[in-house]
Order: C-alpha cells, then sequence, then structure tokens
C-alpha cells in the first residue's frame, strides 16, 4: 500500500510539471541542484519549474529516495516572484521507526531584486531578498515558521558566485542561521562545473557544514538539466546525497 501511494504521488507531480509547461518558453538559469539561491527572478509572467525527478539520500544508517522534490518559481510582477517549494522522501530498507513517505523542506516565499547588477546586465552585483513561511510538512515537523534570507551575486567572465546569509524561526520554534556560497564556472559554456559550500546552525542542533560538486548543462534558453553530489556531517552523522533534475521555465500569464 505504501508503494502504491508513493507511486501515485510521483505521477501527480511529473503530471504537474508537464502540464505547467505548455506555454511558450522564456529564458531560464537553472539554481538545482543547490540548496543556496541567486539574485534574480523570474521575469513577470514566468513560471519556473524546478524538478527533481528522483534523488538518493544517505543519512547515517538510514537511507531515503527523493522522489520528487519540486520548487515553482512565478514572476507575478516585476522584480517579484512567488516561490513554492517541497520535496517527498520514501524511507528505504525494511525497519522504519515512523512512516515510510513524508513530504519536508515545504515553504512559500516572496522574492525580489533589490539592486540589478550583473545579472540583471548591470555593473557590479545584483542583490536579492527572500522571505516567507515553512510550511507544516507532512509526516514530519508539523509546526510553521518564517525564514528570511539575503543573497548577493556576481557575474565576471570565467566566475560567478552567489552568497546567502539567512535567518530564520524553524517549525520546533529555535533560531536557526544558513550561510551558503555557490560558485559556476564560465556562464557561456553549455556545460559549466559548480560548487556550493554550506553551514546551518540551529539551537539544540548538531550544526551542519556540507559541501557539494556537480555540473548543469543549459540545453536551451528555457531548459537546463543538473547533477550533483552532496557530502555533509552534523556531530557524528556523515551524510551522502545524489541530486540530478531539471528547470524550465515558461510564459503562462500575469495578474491583471
Amino acid at each position: 500500500m505504501e508503494r502504491a501511494e508513493a507511486v501515485r504521488h510521483l505521477r501527480a507531480w511529473l503530471a504537474a510539471a508537464v502540464v505547467l509547461s505548455v506555454s511558450a518558453p522564456t529564458a531560464a538559469r537553472a539554481y538545482r541542484p543547490f540548496d543556496s539561491t541567486d539574485a534574480a527572478v523570474a521575469a513577470k509572467g514566468e513560471l519556473e519549474i524546478e524538478l527533481g525527478p528522483v534523488g538518493f539520500l544517505k543519512q547515517g544508517m538510514d537511507r531515503a529516495l527523493v522522489a520528487p522534490s519540486l520548487v515553482l518559481n512565478w514572476g507575478l510582477a516585476e522584480r517579484w516572484e512567488l516561490v513554492l517549494q517541497g520535496s517527498n522522501f520514501v524511507e528505504l530498507g525494511s525497519e522504519i521507526a515512523g512512516p515510510r513517505i513524508h513530504v519536508e523542506e515545504t515553504g512559500l516565499f516572496l522574492k525580489t531584486v533589490l539592486r540589478d547588477g550583473s545579472l540583471q546586465e548591470r555593473a557590479g552585483p545584483s542583490i536579492a531578498t527572500e522571505f516567507g513561511a515553512l510550511l507544516p510538512t507532512i509526516n514530519g515537523e508539523p509546526g510553521v515558521g518564517a525564514q528570511g534570507t539575503v543573497i548577493a551575486s556576481q557575474r565576471w567572465t570565467d566566475l560567478t558566485v552567489h552568497l546567502d546569509g539567512e535567518v530564520a524561526w524553524t517549525r520546533a520554534h529555535r533560531p536557526a542561521f544558513f550561510g551558503g556560497t555557490i560558485f559556476e564556472v564560465h556562464d557561456a559554456w553549455a556545460v559549466r562545473p559548480v560548487a556550493e559550500l554550506f553551514v546551518q546552525v540551529e539551537r539544540d542542533v548538531p550544526t551542519i557544514v556540507s559541501g557539494l560538486i556537480g555540473a548543469i548543462w543549459r540545453v536551451q534558453e528555457n531548459l537546463s538539466f543538473d547533477a550533483g553530489a552532496r557530502i555533509a556531517r552534523a556531530g557524528a552523522v556523515n551524510t551522502a546525497e545524489i541530486r540530478a533534475g531539471l528547470t524550465w521555465a515558461f510564459s503562462v500569464g500575469v495578474p491583471r
């Protein structure tokens, strides 16, 4: 029964992505496979779908499929986008302490560009902010939290760097901080190597230190594929993760 439910969840998420993709394409930049983000937003009337159909996560002795992860970015106005996200986890193995299927990393956010810079074809750094609610999970943390992030991005000829600083009030009602940095090699390359480092600190919880290496393949201006491998450590617990997915952008209209 649990396996059938997981298959139904996966089919529903994939069907939604396909239905949303039938409009005319516009330009997109993939910010999968990272945990951090960039100082840019979807254009007004544009929908970006960041889809990870299947990933693999090993945390200590526990193993899980991330099937799928989904982020929807909608350009609701000039310099503003609405972000909705969540990830479906399917625990592997025969001895599972809790529910096998749980939806986590759920959130609803607003993101806006504060300063046009190199990501908007202007001089200097691009600066943006993102803020919103950490929504209740399914079979996970039940509470509601909030977070706010400041992002700075700078693009040079051979390197692009994104810096993220985030403060949060978690679903468990504890303060937390996230600091992340993304490095991308030559943006003009169709396939470009990427890397990310981040630290996450939460009161009464072991600090997470994480690193990722991967690549982004821009197939065309509105479609990119990505893959990455991440390792992390929190206290005595090691984490290894494989991520792969895509980003599509489509024009879907704007509110009147």
